[in-house]
């Protein structure tokens, strides 16, 4: 499976308000290994960054005054999501302004969901930590993931972030790949396929070792008045088969 994982920065937080895009950041992830293949990008949104934005991000107006527009990179873009599942914190939020961008570039281009499948990881971390702070930052802190150069937000910063967060919050969802290998995998786990198949040698206790057990079984169960279950397992069941 072919995994993006995704981040935005925008001028402001409301993109109803007429807020833009000014960076994309995705890293893309190859059954659930980072590929090296990175799309990063800054955007000329052709309007002022809002005070918090600049202060969260520090991306000022005049930084992004020669940068490409959405509608110079949205093929480059498409072509790098195009099929992949989008993995995003708060997705409804990357996703409105991509689409409002979208738009804008022209309607012949879509939707977001067109050309991908949308896994938001606030939404899983909500389902797995009810009640719990679930922000990327705290979620970094939950799984050891060192975010201490981030000292502002940045889209591709962040998507290298949560792509460790969501590898390490879904590992026991990962396929070990049996069945789905290919020749070189095959090639490099075939020694282990072979311990695999021989027959587990069994050990079996000595006589000395099976006299000890029954008789601190007998000393648990007249403490106990007779009510040592093991004790009443073996009444039934031969020792040798019980421990055979």
């Amino acid at each position: 499976m072919r995994q993006v994982v995704l981040d935005t920065e925008t001028t402001g937080l409301e993109v109803q308000r007429g807020h833009r895009l000014i960076e994309i950041g995705c890293i893309e992830l190859a059954e659930r290994r980072p590929t090296g293949r990175t799309f990063h990008v800054y955007l000329n949104p052709d309007r002022s960054i809002d005070e918090g934005a600049r202060a969260v991000t520090g991306i000022s107006d005049d930084f992004l005054l020669d940068k490409p527009r959405f509608a110079d990179v949205v093929a480059e873009f498409l072509a790098f999501i195009d099929g992949a599942e989008i993995i995003a914190h708060n997705a409804a939020f990357d996703v409105g302004f991509l689409d409002a961008e979208l738009g804008l570039a022209g309607a012949e281009l879509g939707r977001l969901a067109d050309r991908a499948s949308v896994l938001d990881t606030l939404t899983l971390a909500r389902e797995k930590f009810p009640g719990q702070r679930n922000s990327l930052d705290a979620l970094c802190r939950r799984f050891g993931v060192d975010n201490s150069h981030r000292e502002l937000h940045g889209a591709l910063l962040d998507a290298q972030l949560l792509a460790e967060v969501y590898l390490a919050m879904t590992s026991g969802q990962g396929s070990l790949g049996f069945g789905e290998e290919t020749v070189e995998q095959i090639a490099r786990v075939g020694p282990i396929e072979i311990r695999l198949t021989v027959r587990p040698r069994v050990l079996r206790a000595p006589a000395m070792e099976l006299v000890a057990h029954a008789a601190r079984l007998a000393a648990i169960d007249a403490a106990s008045r007779g009510a040592c279950m093991w004790k009443r397992i073996e009444d039934v069941v031969p020792m040798a088969e019980a421990l055979g």
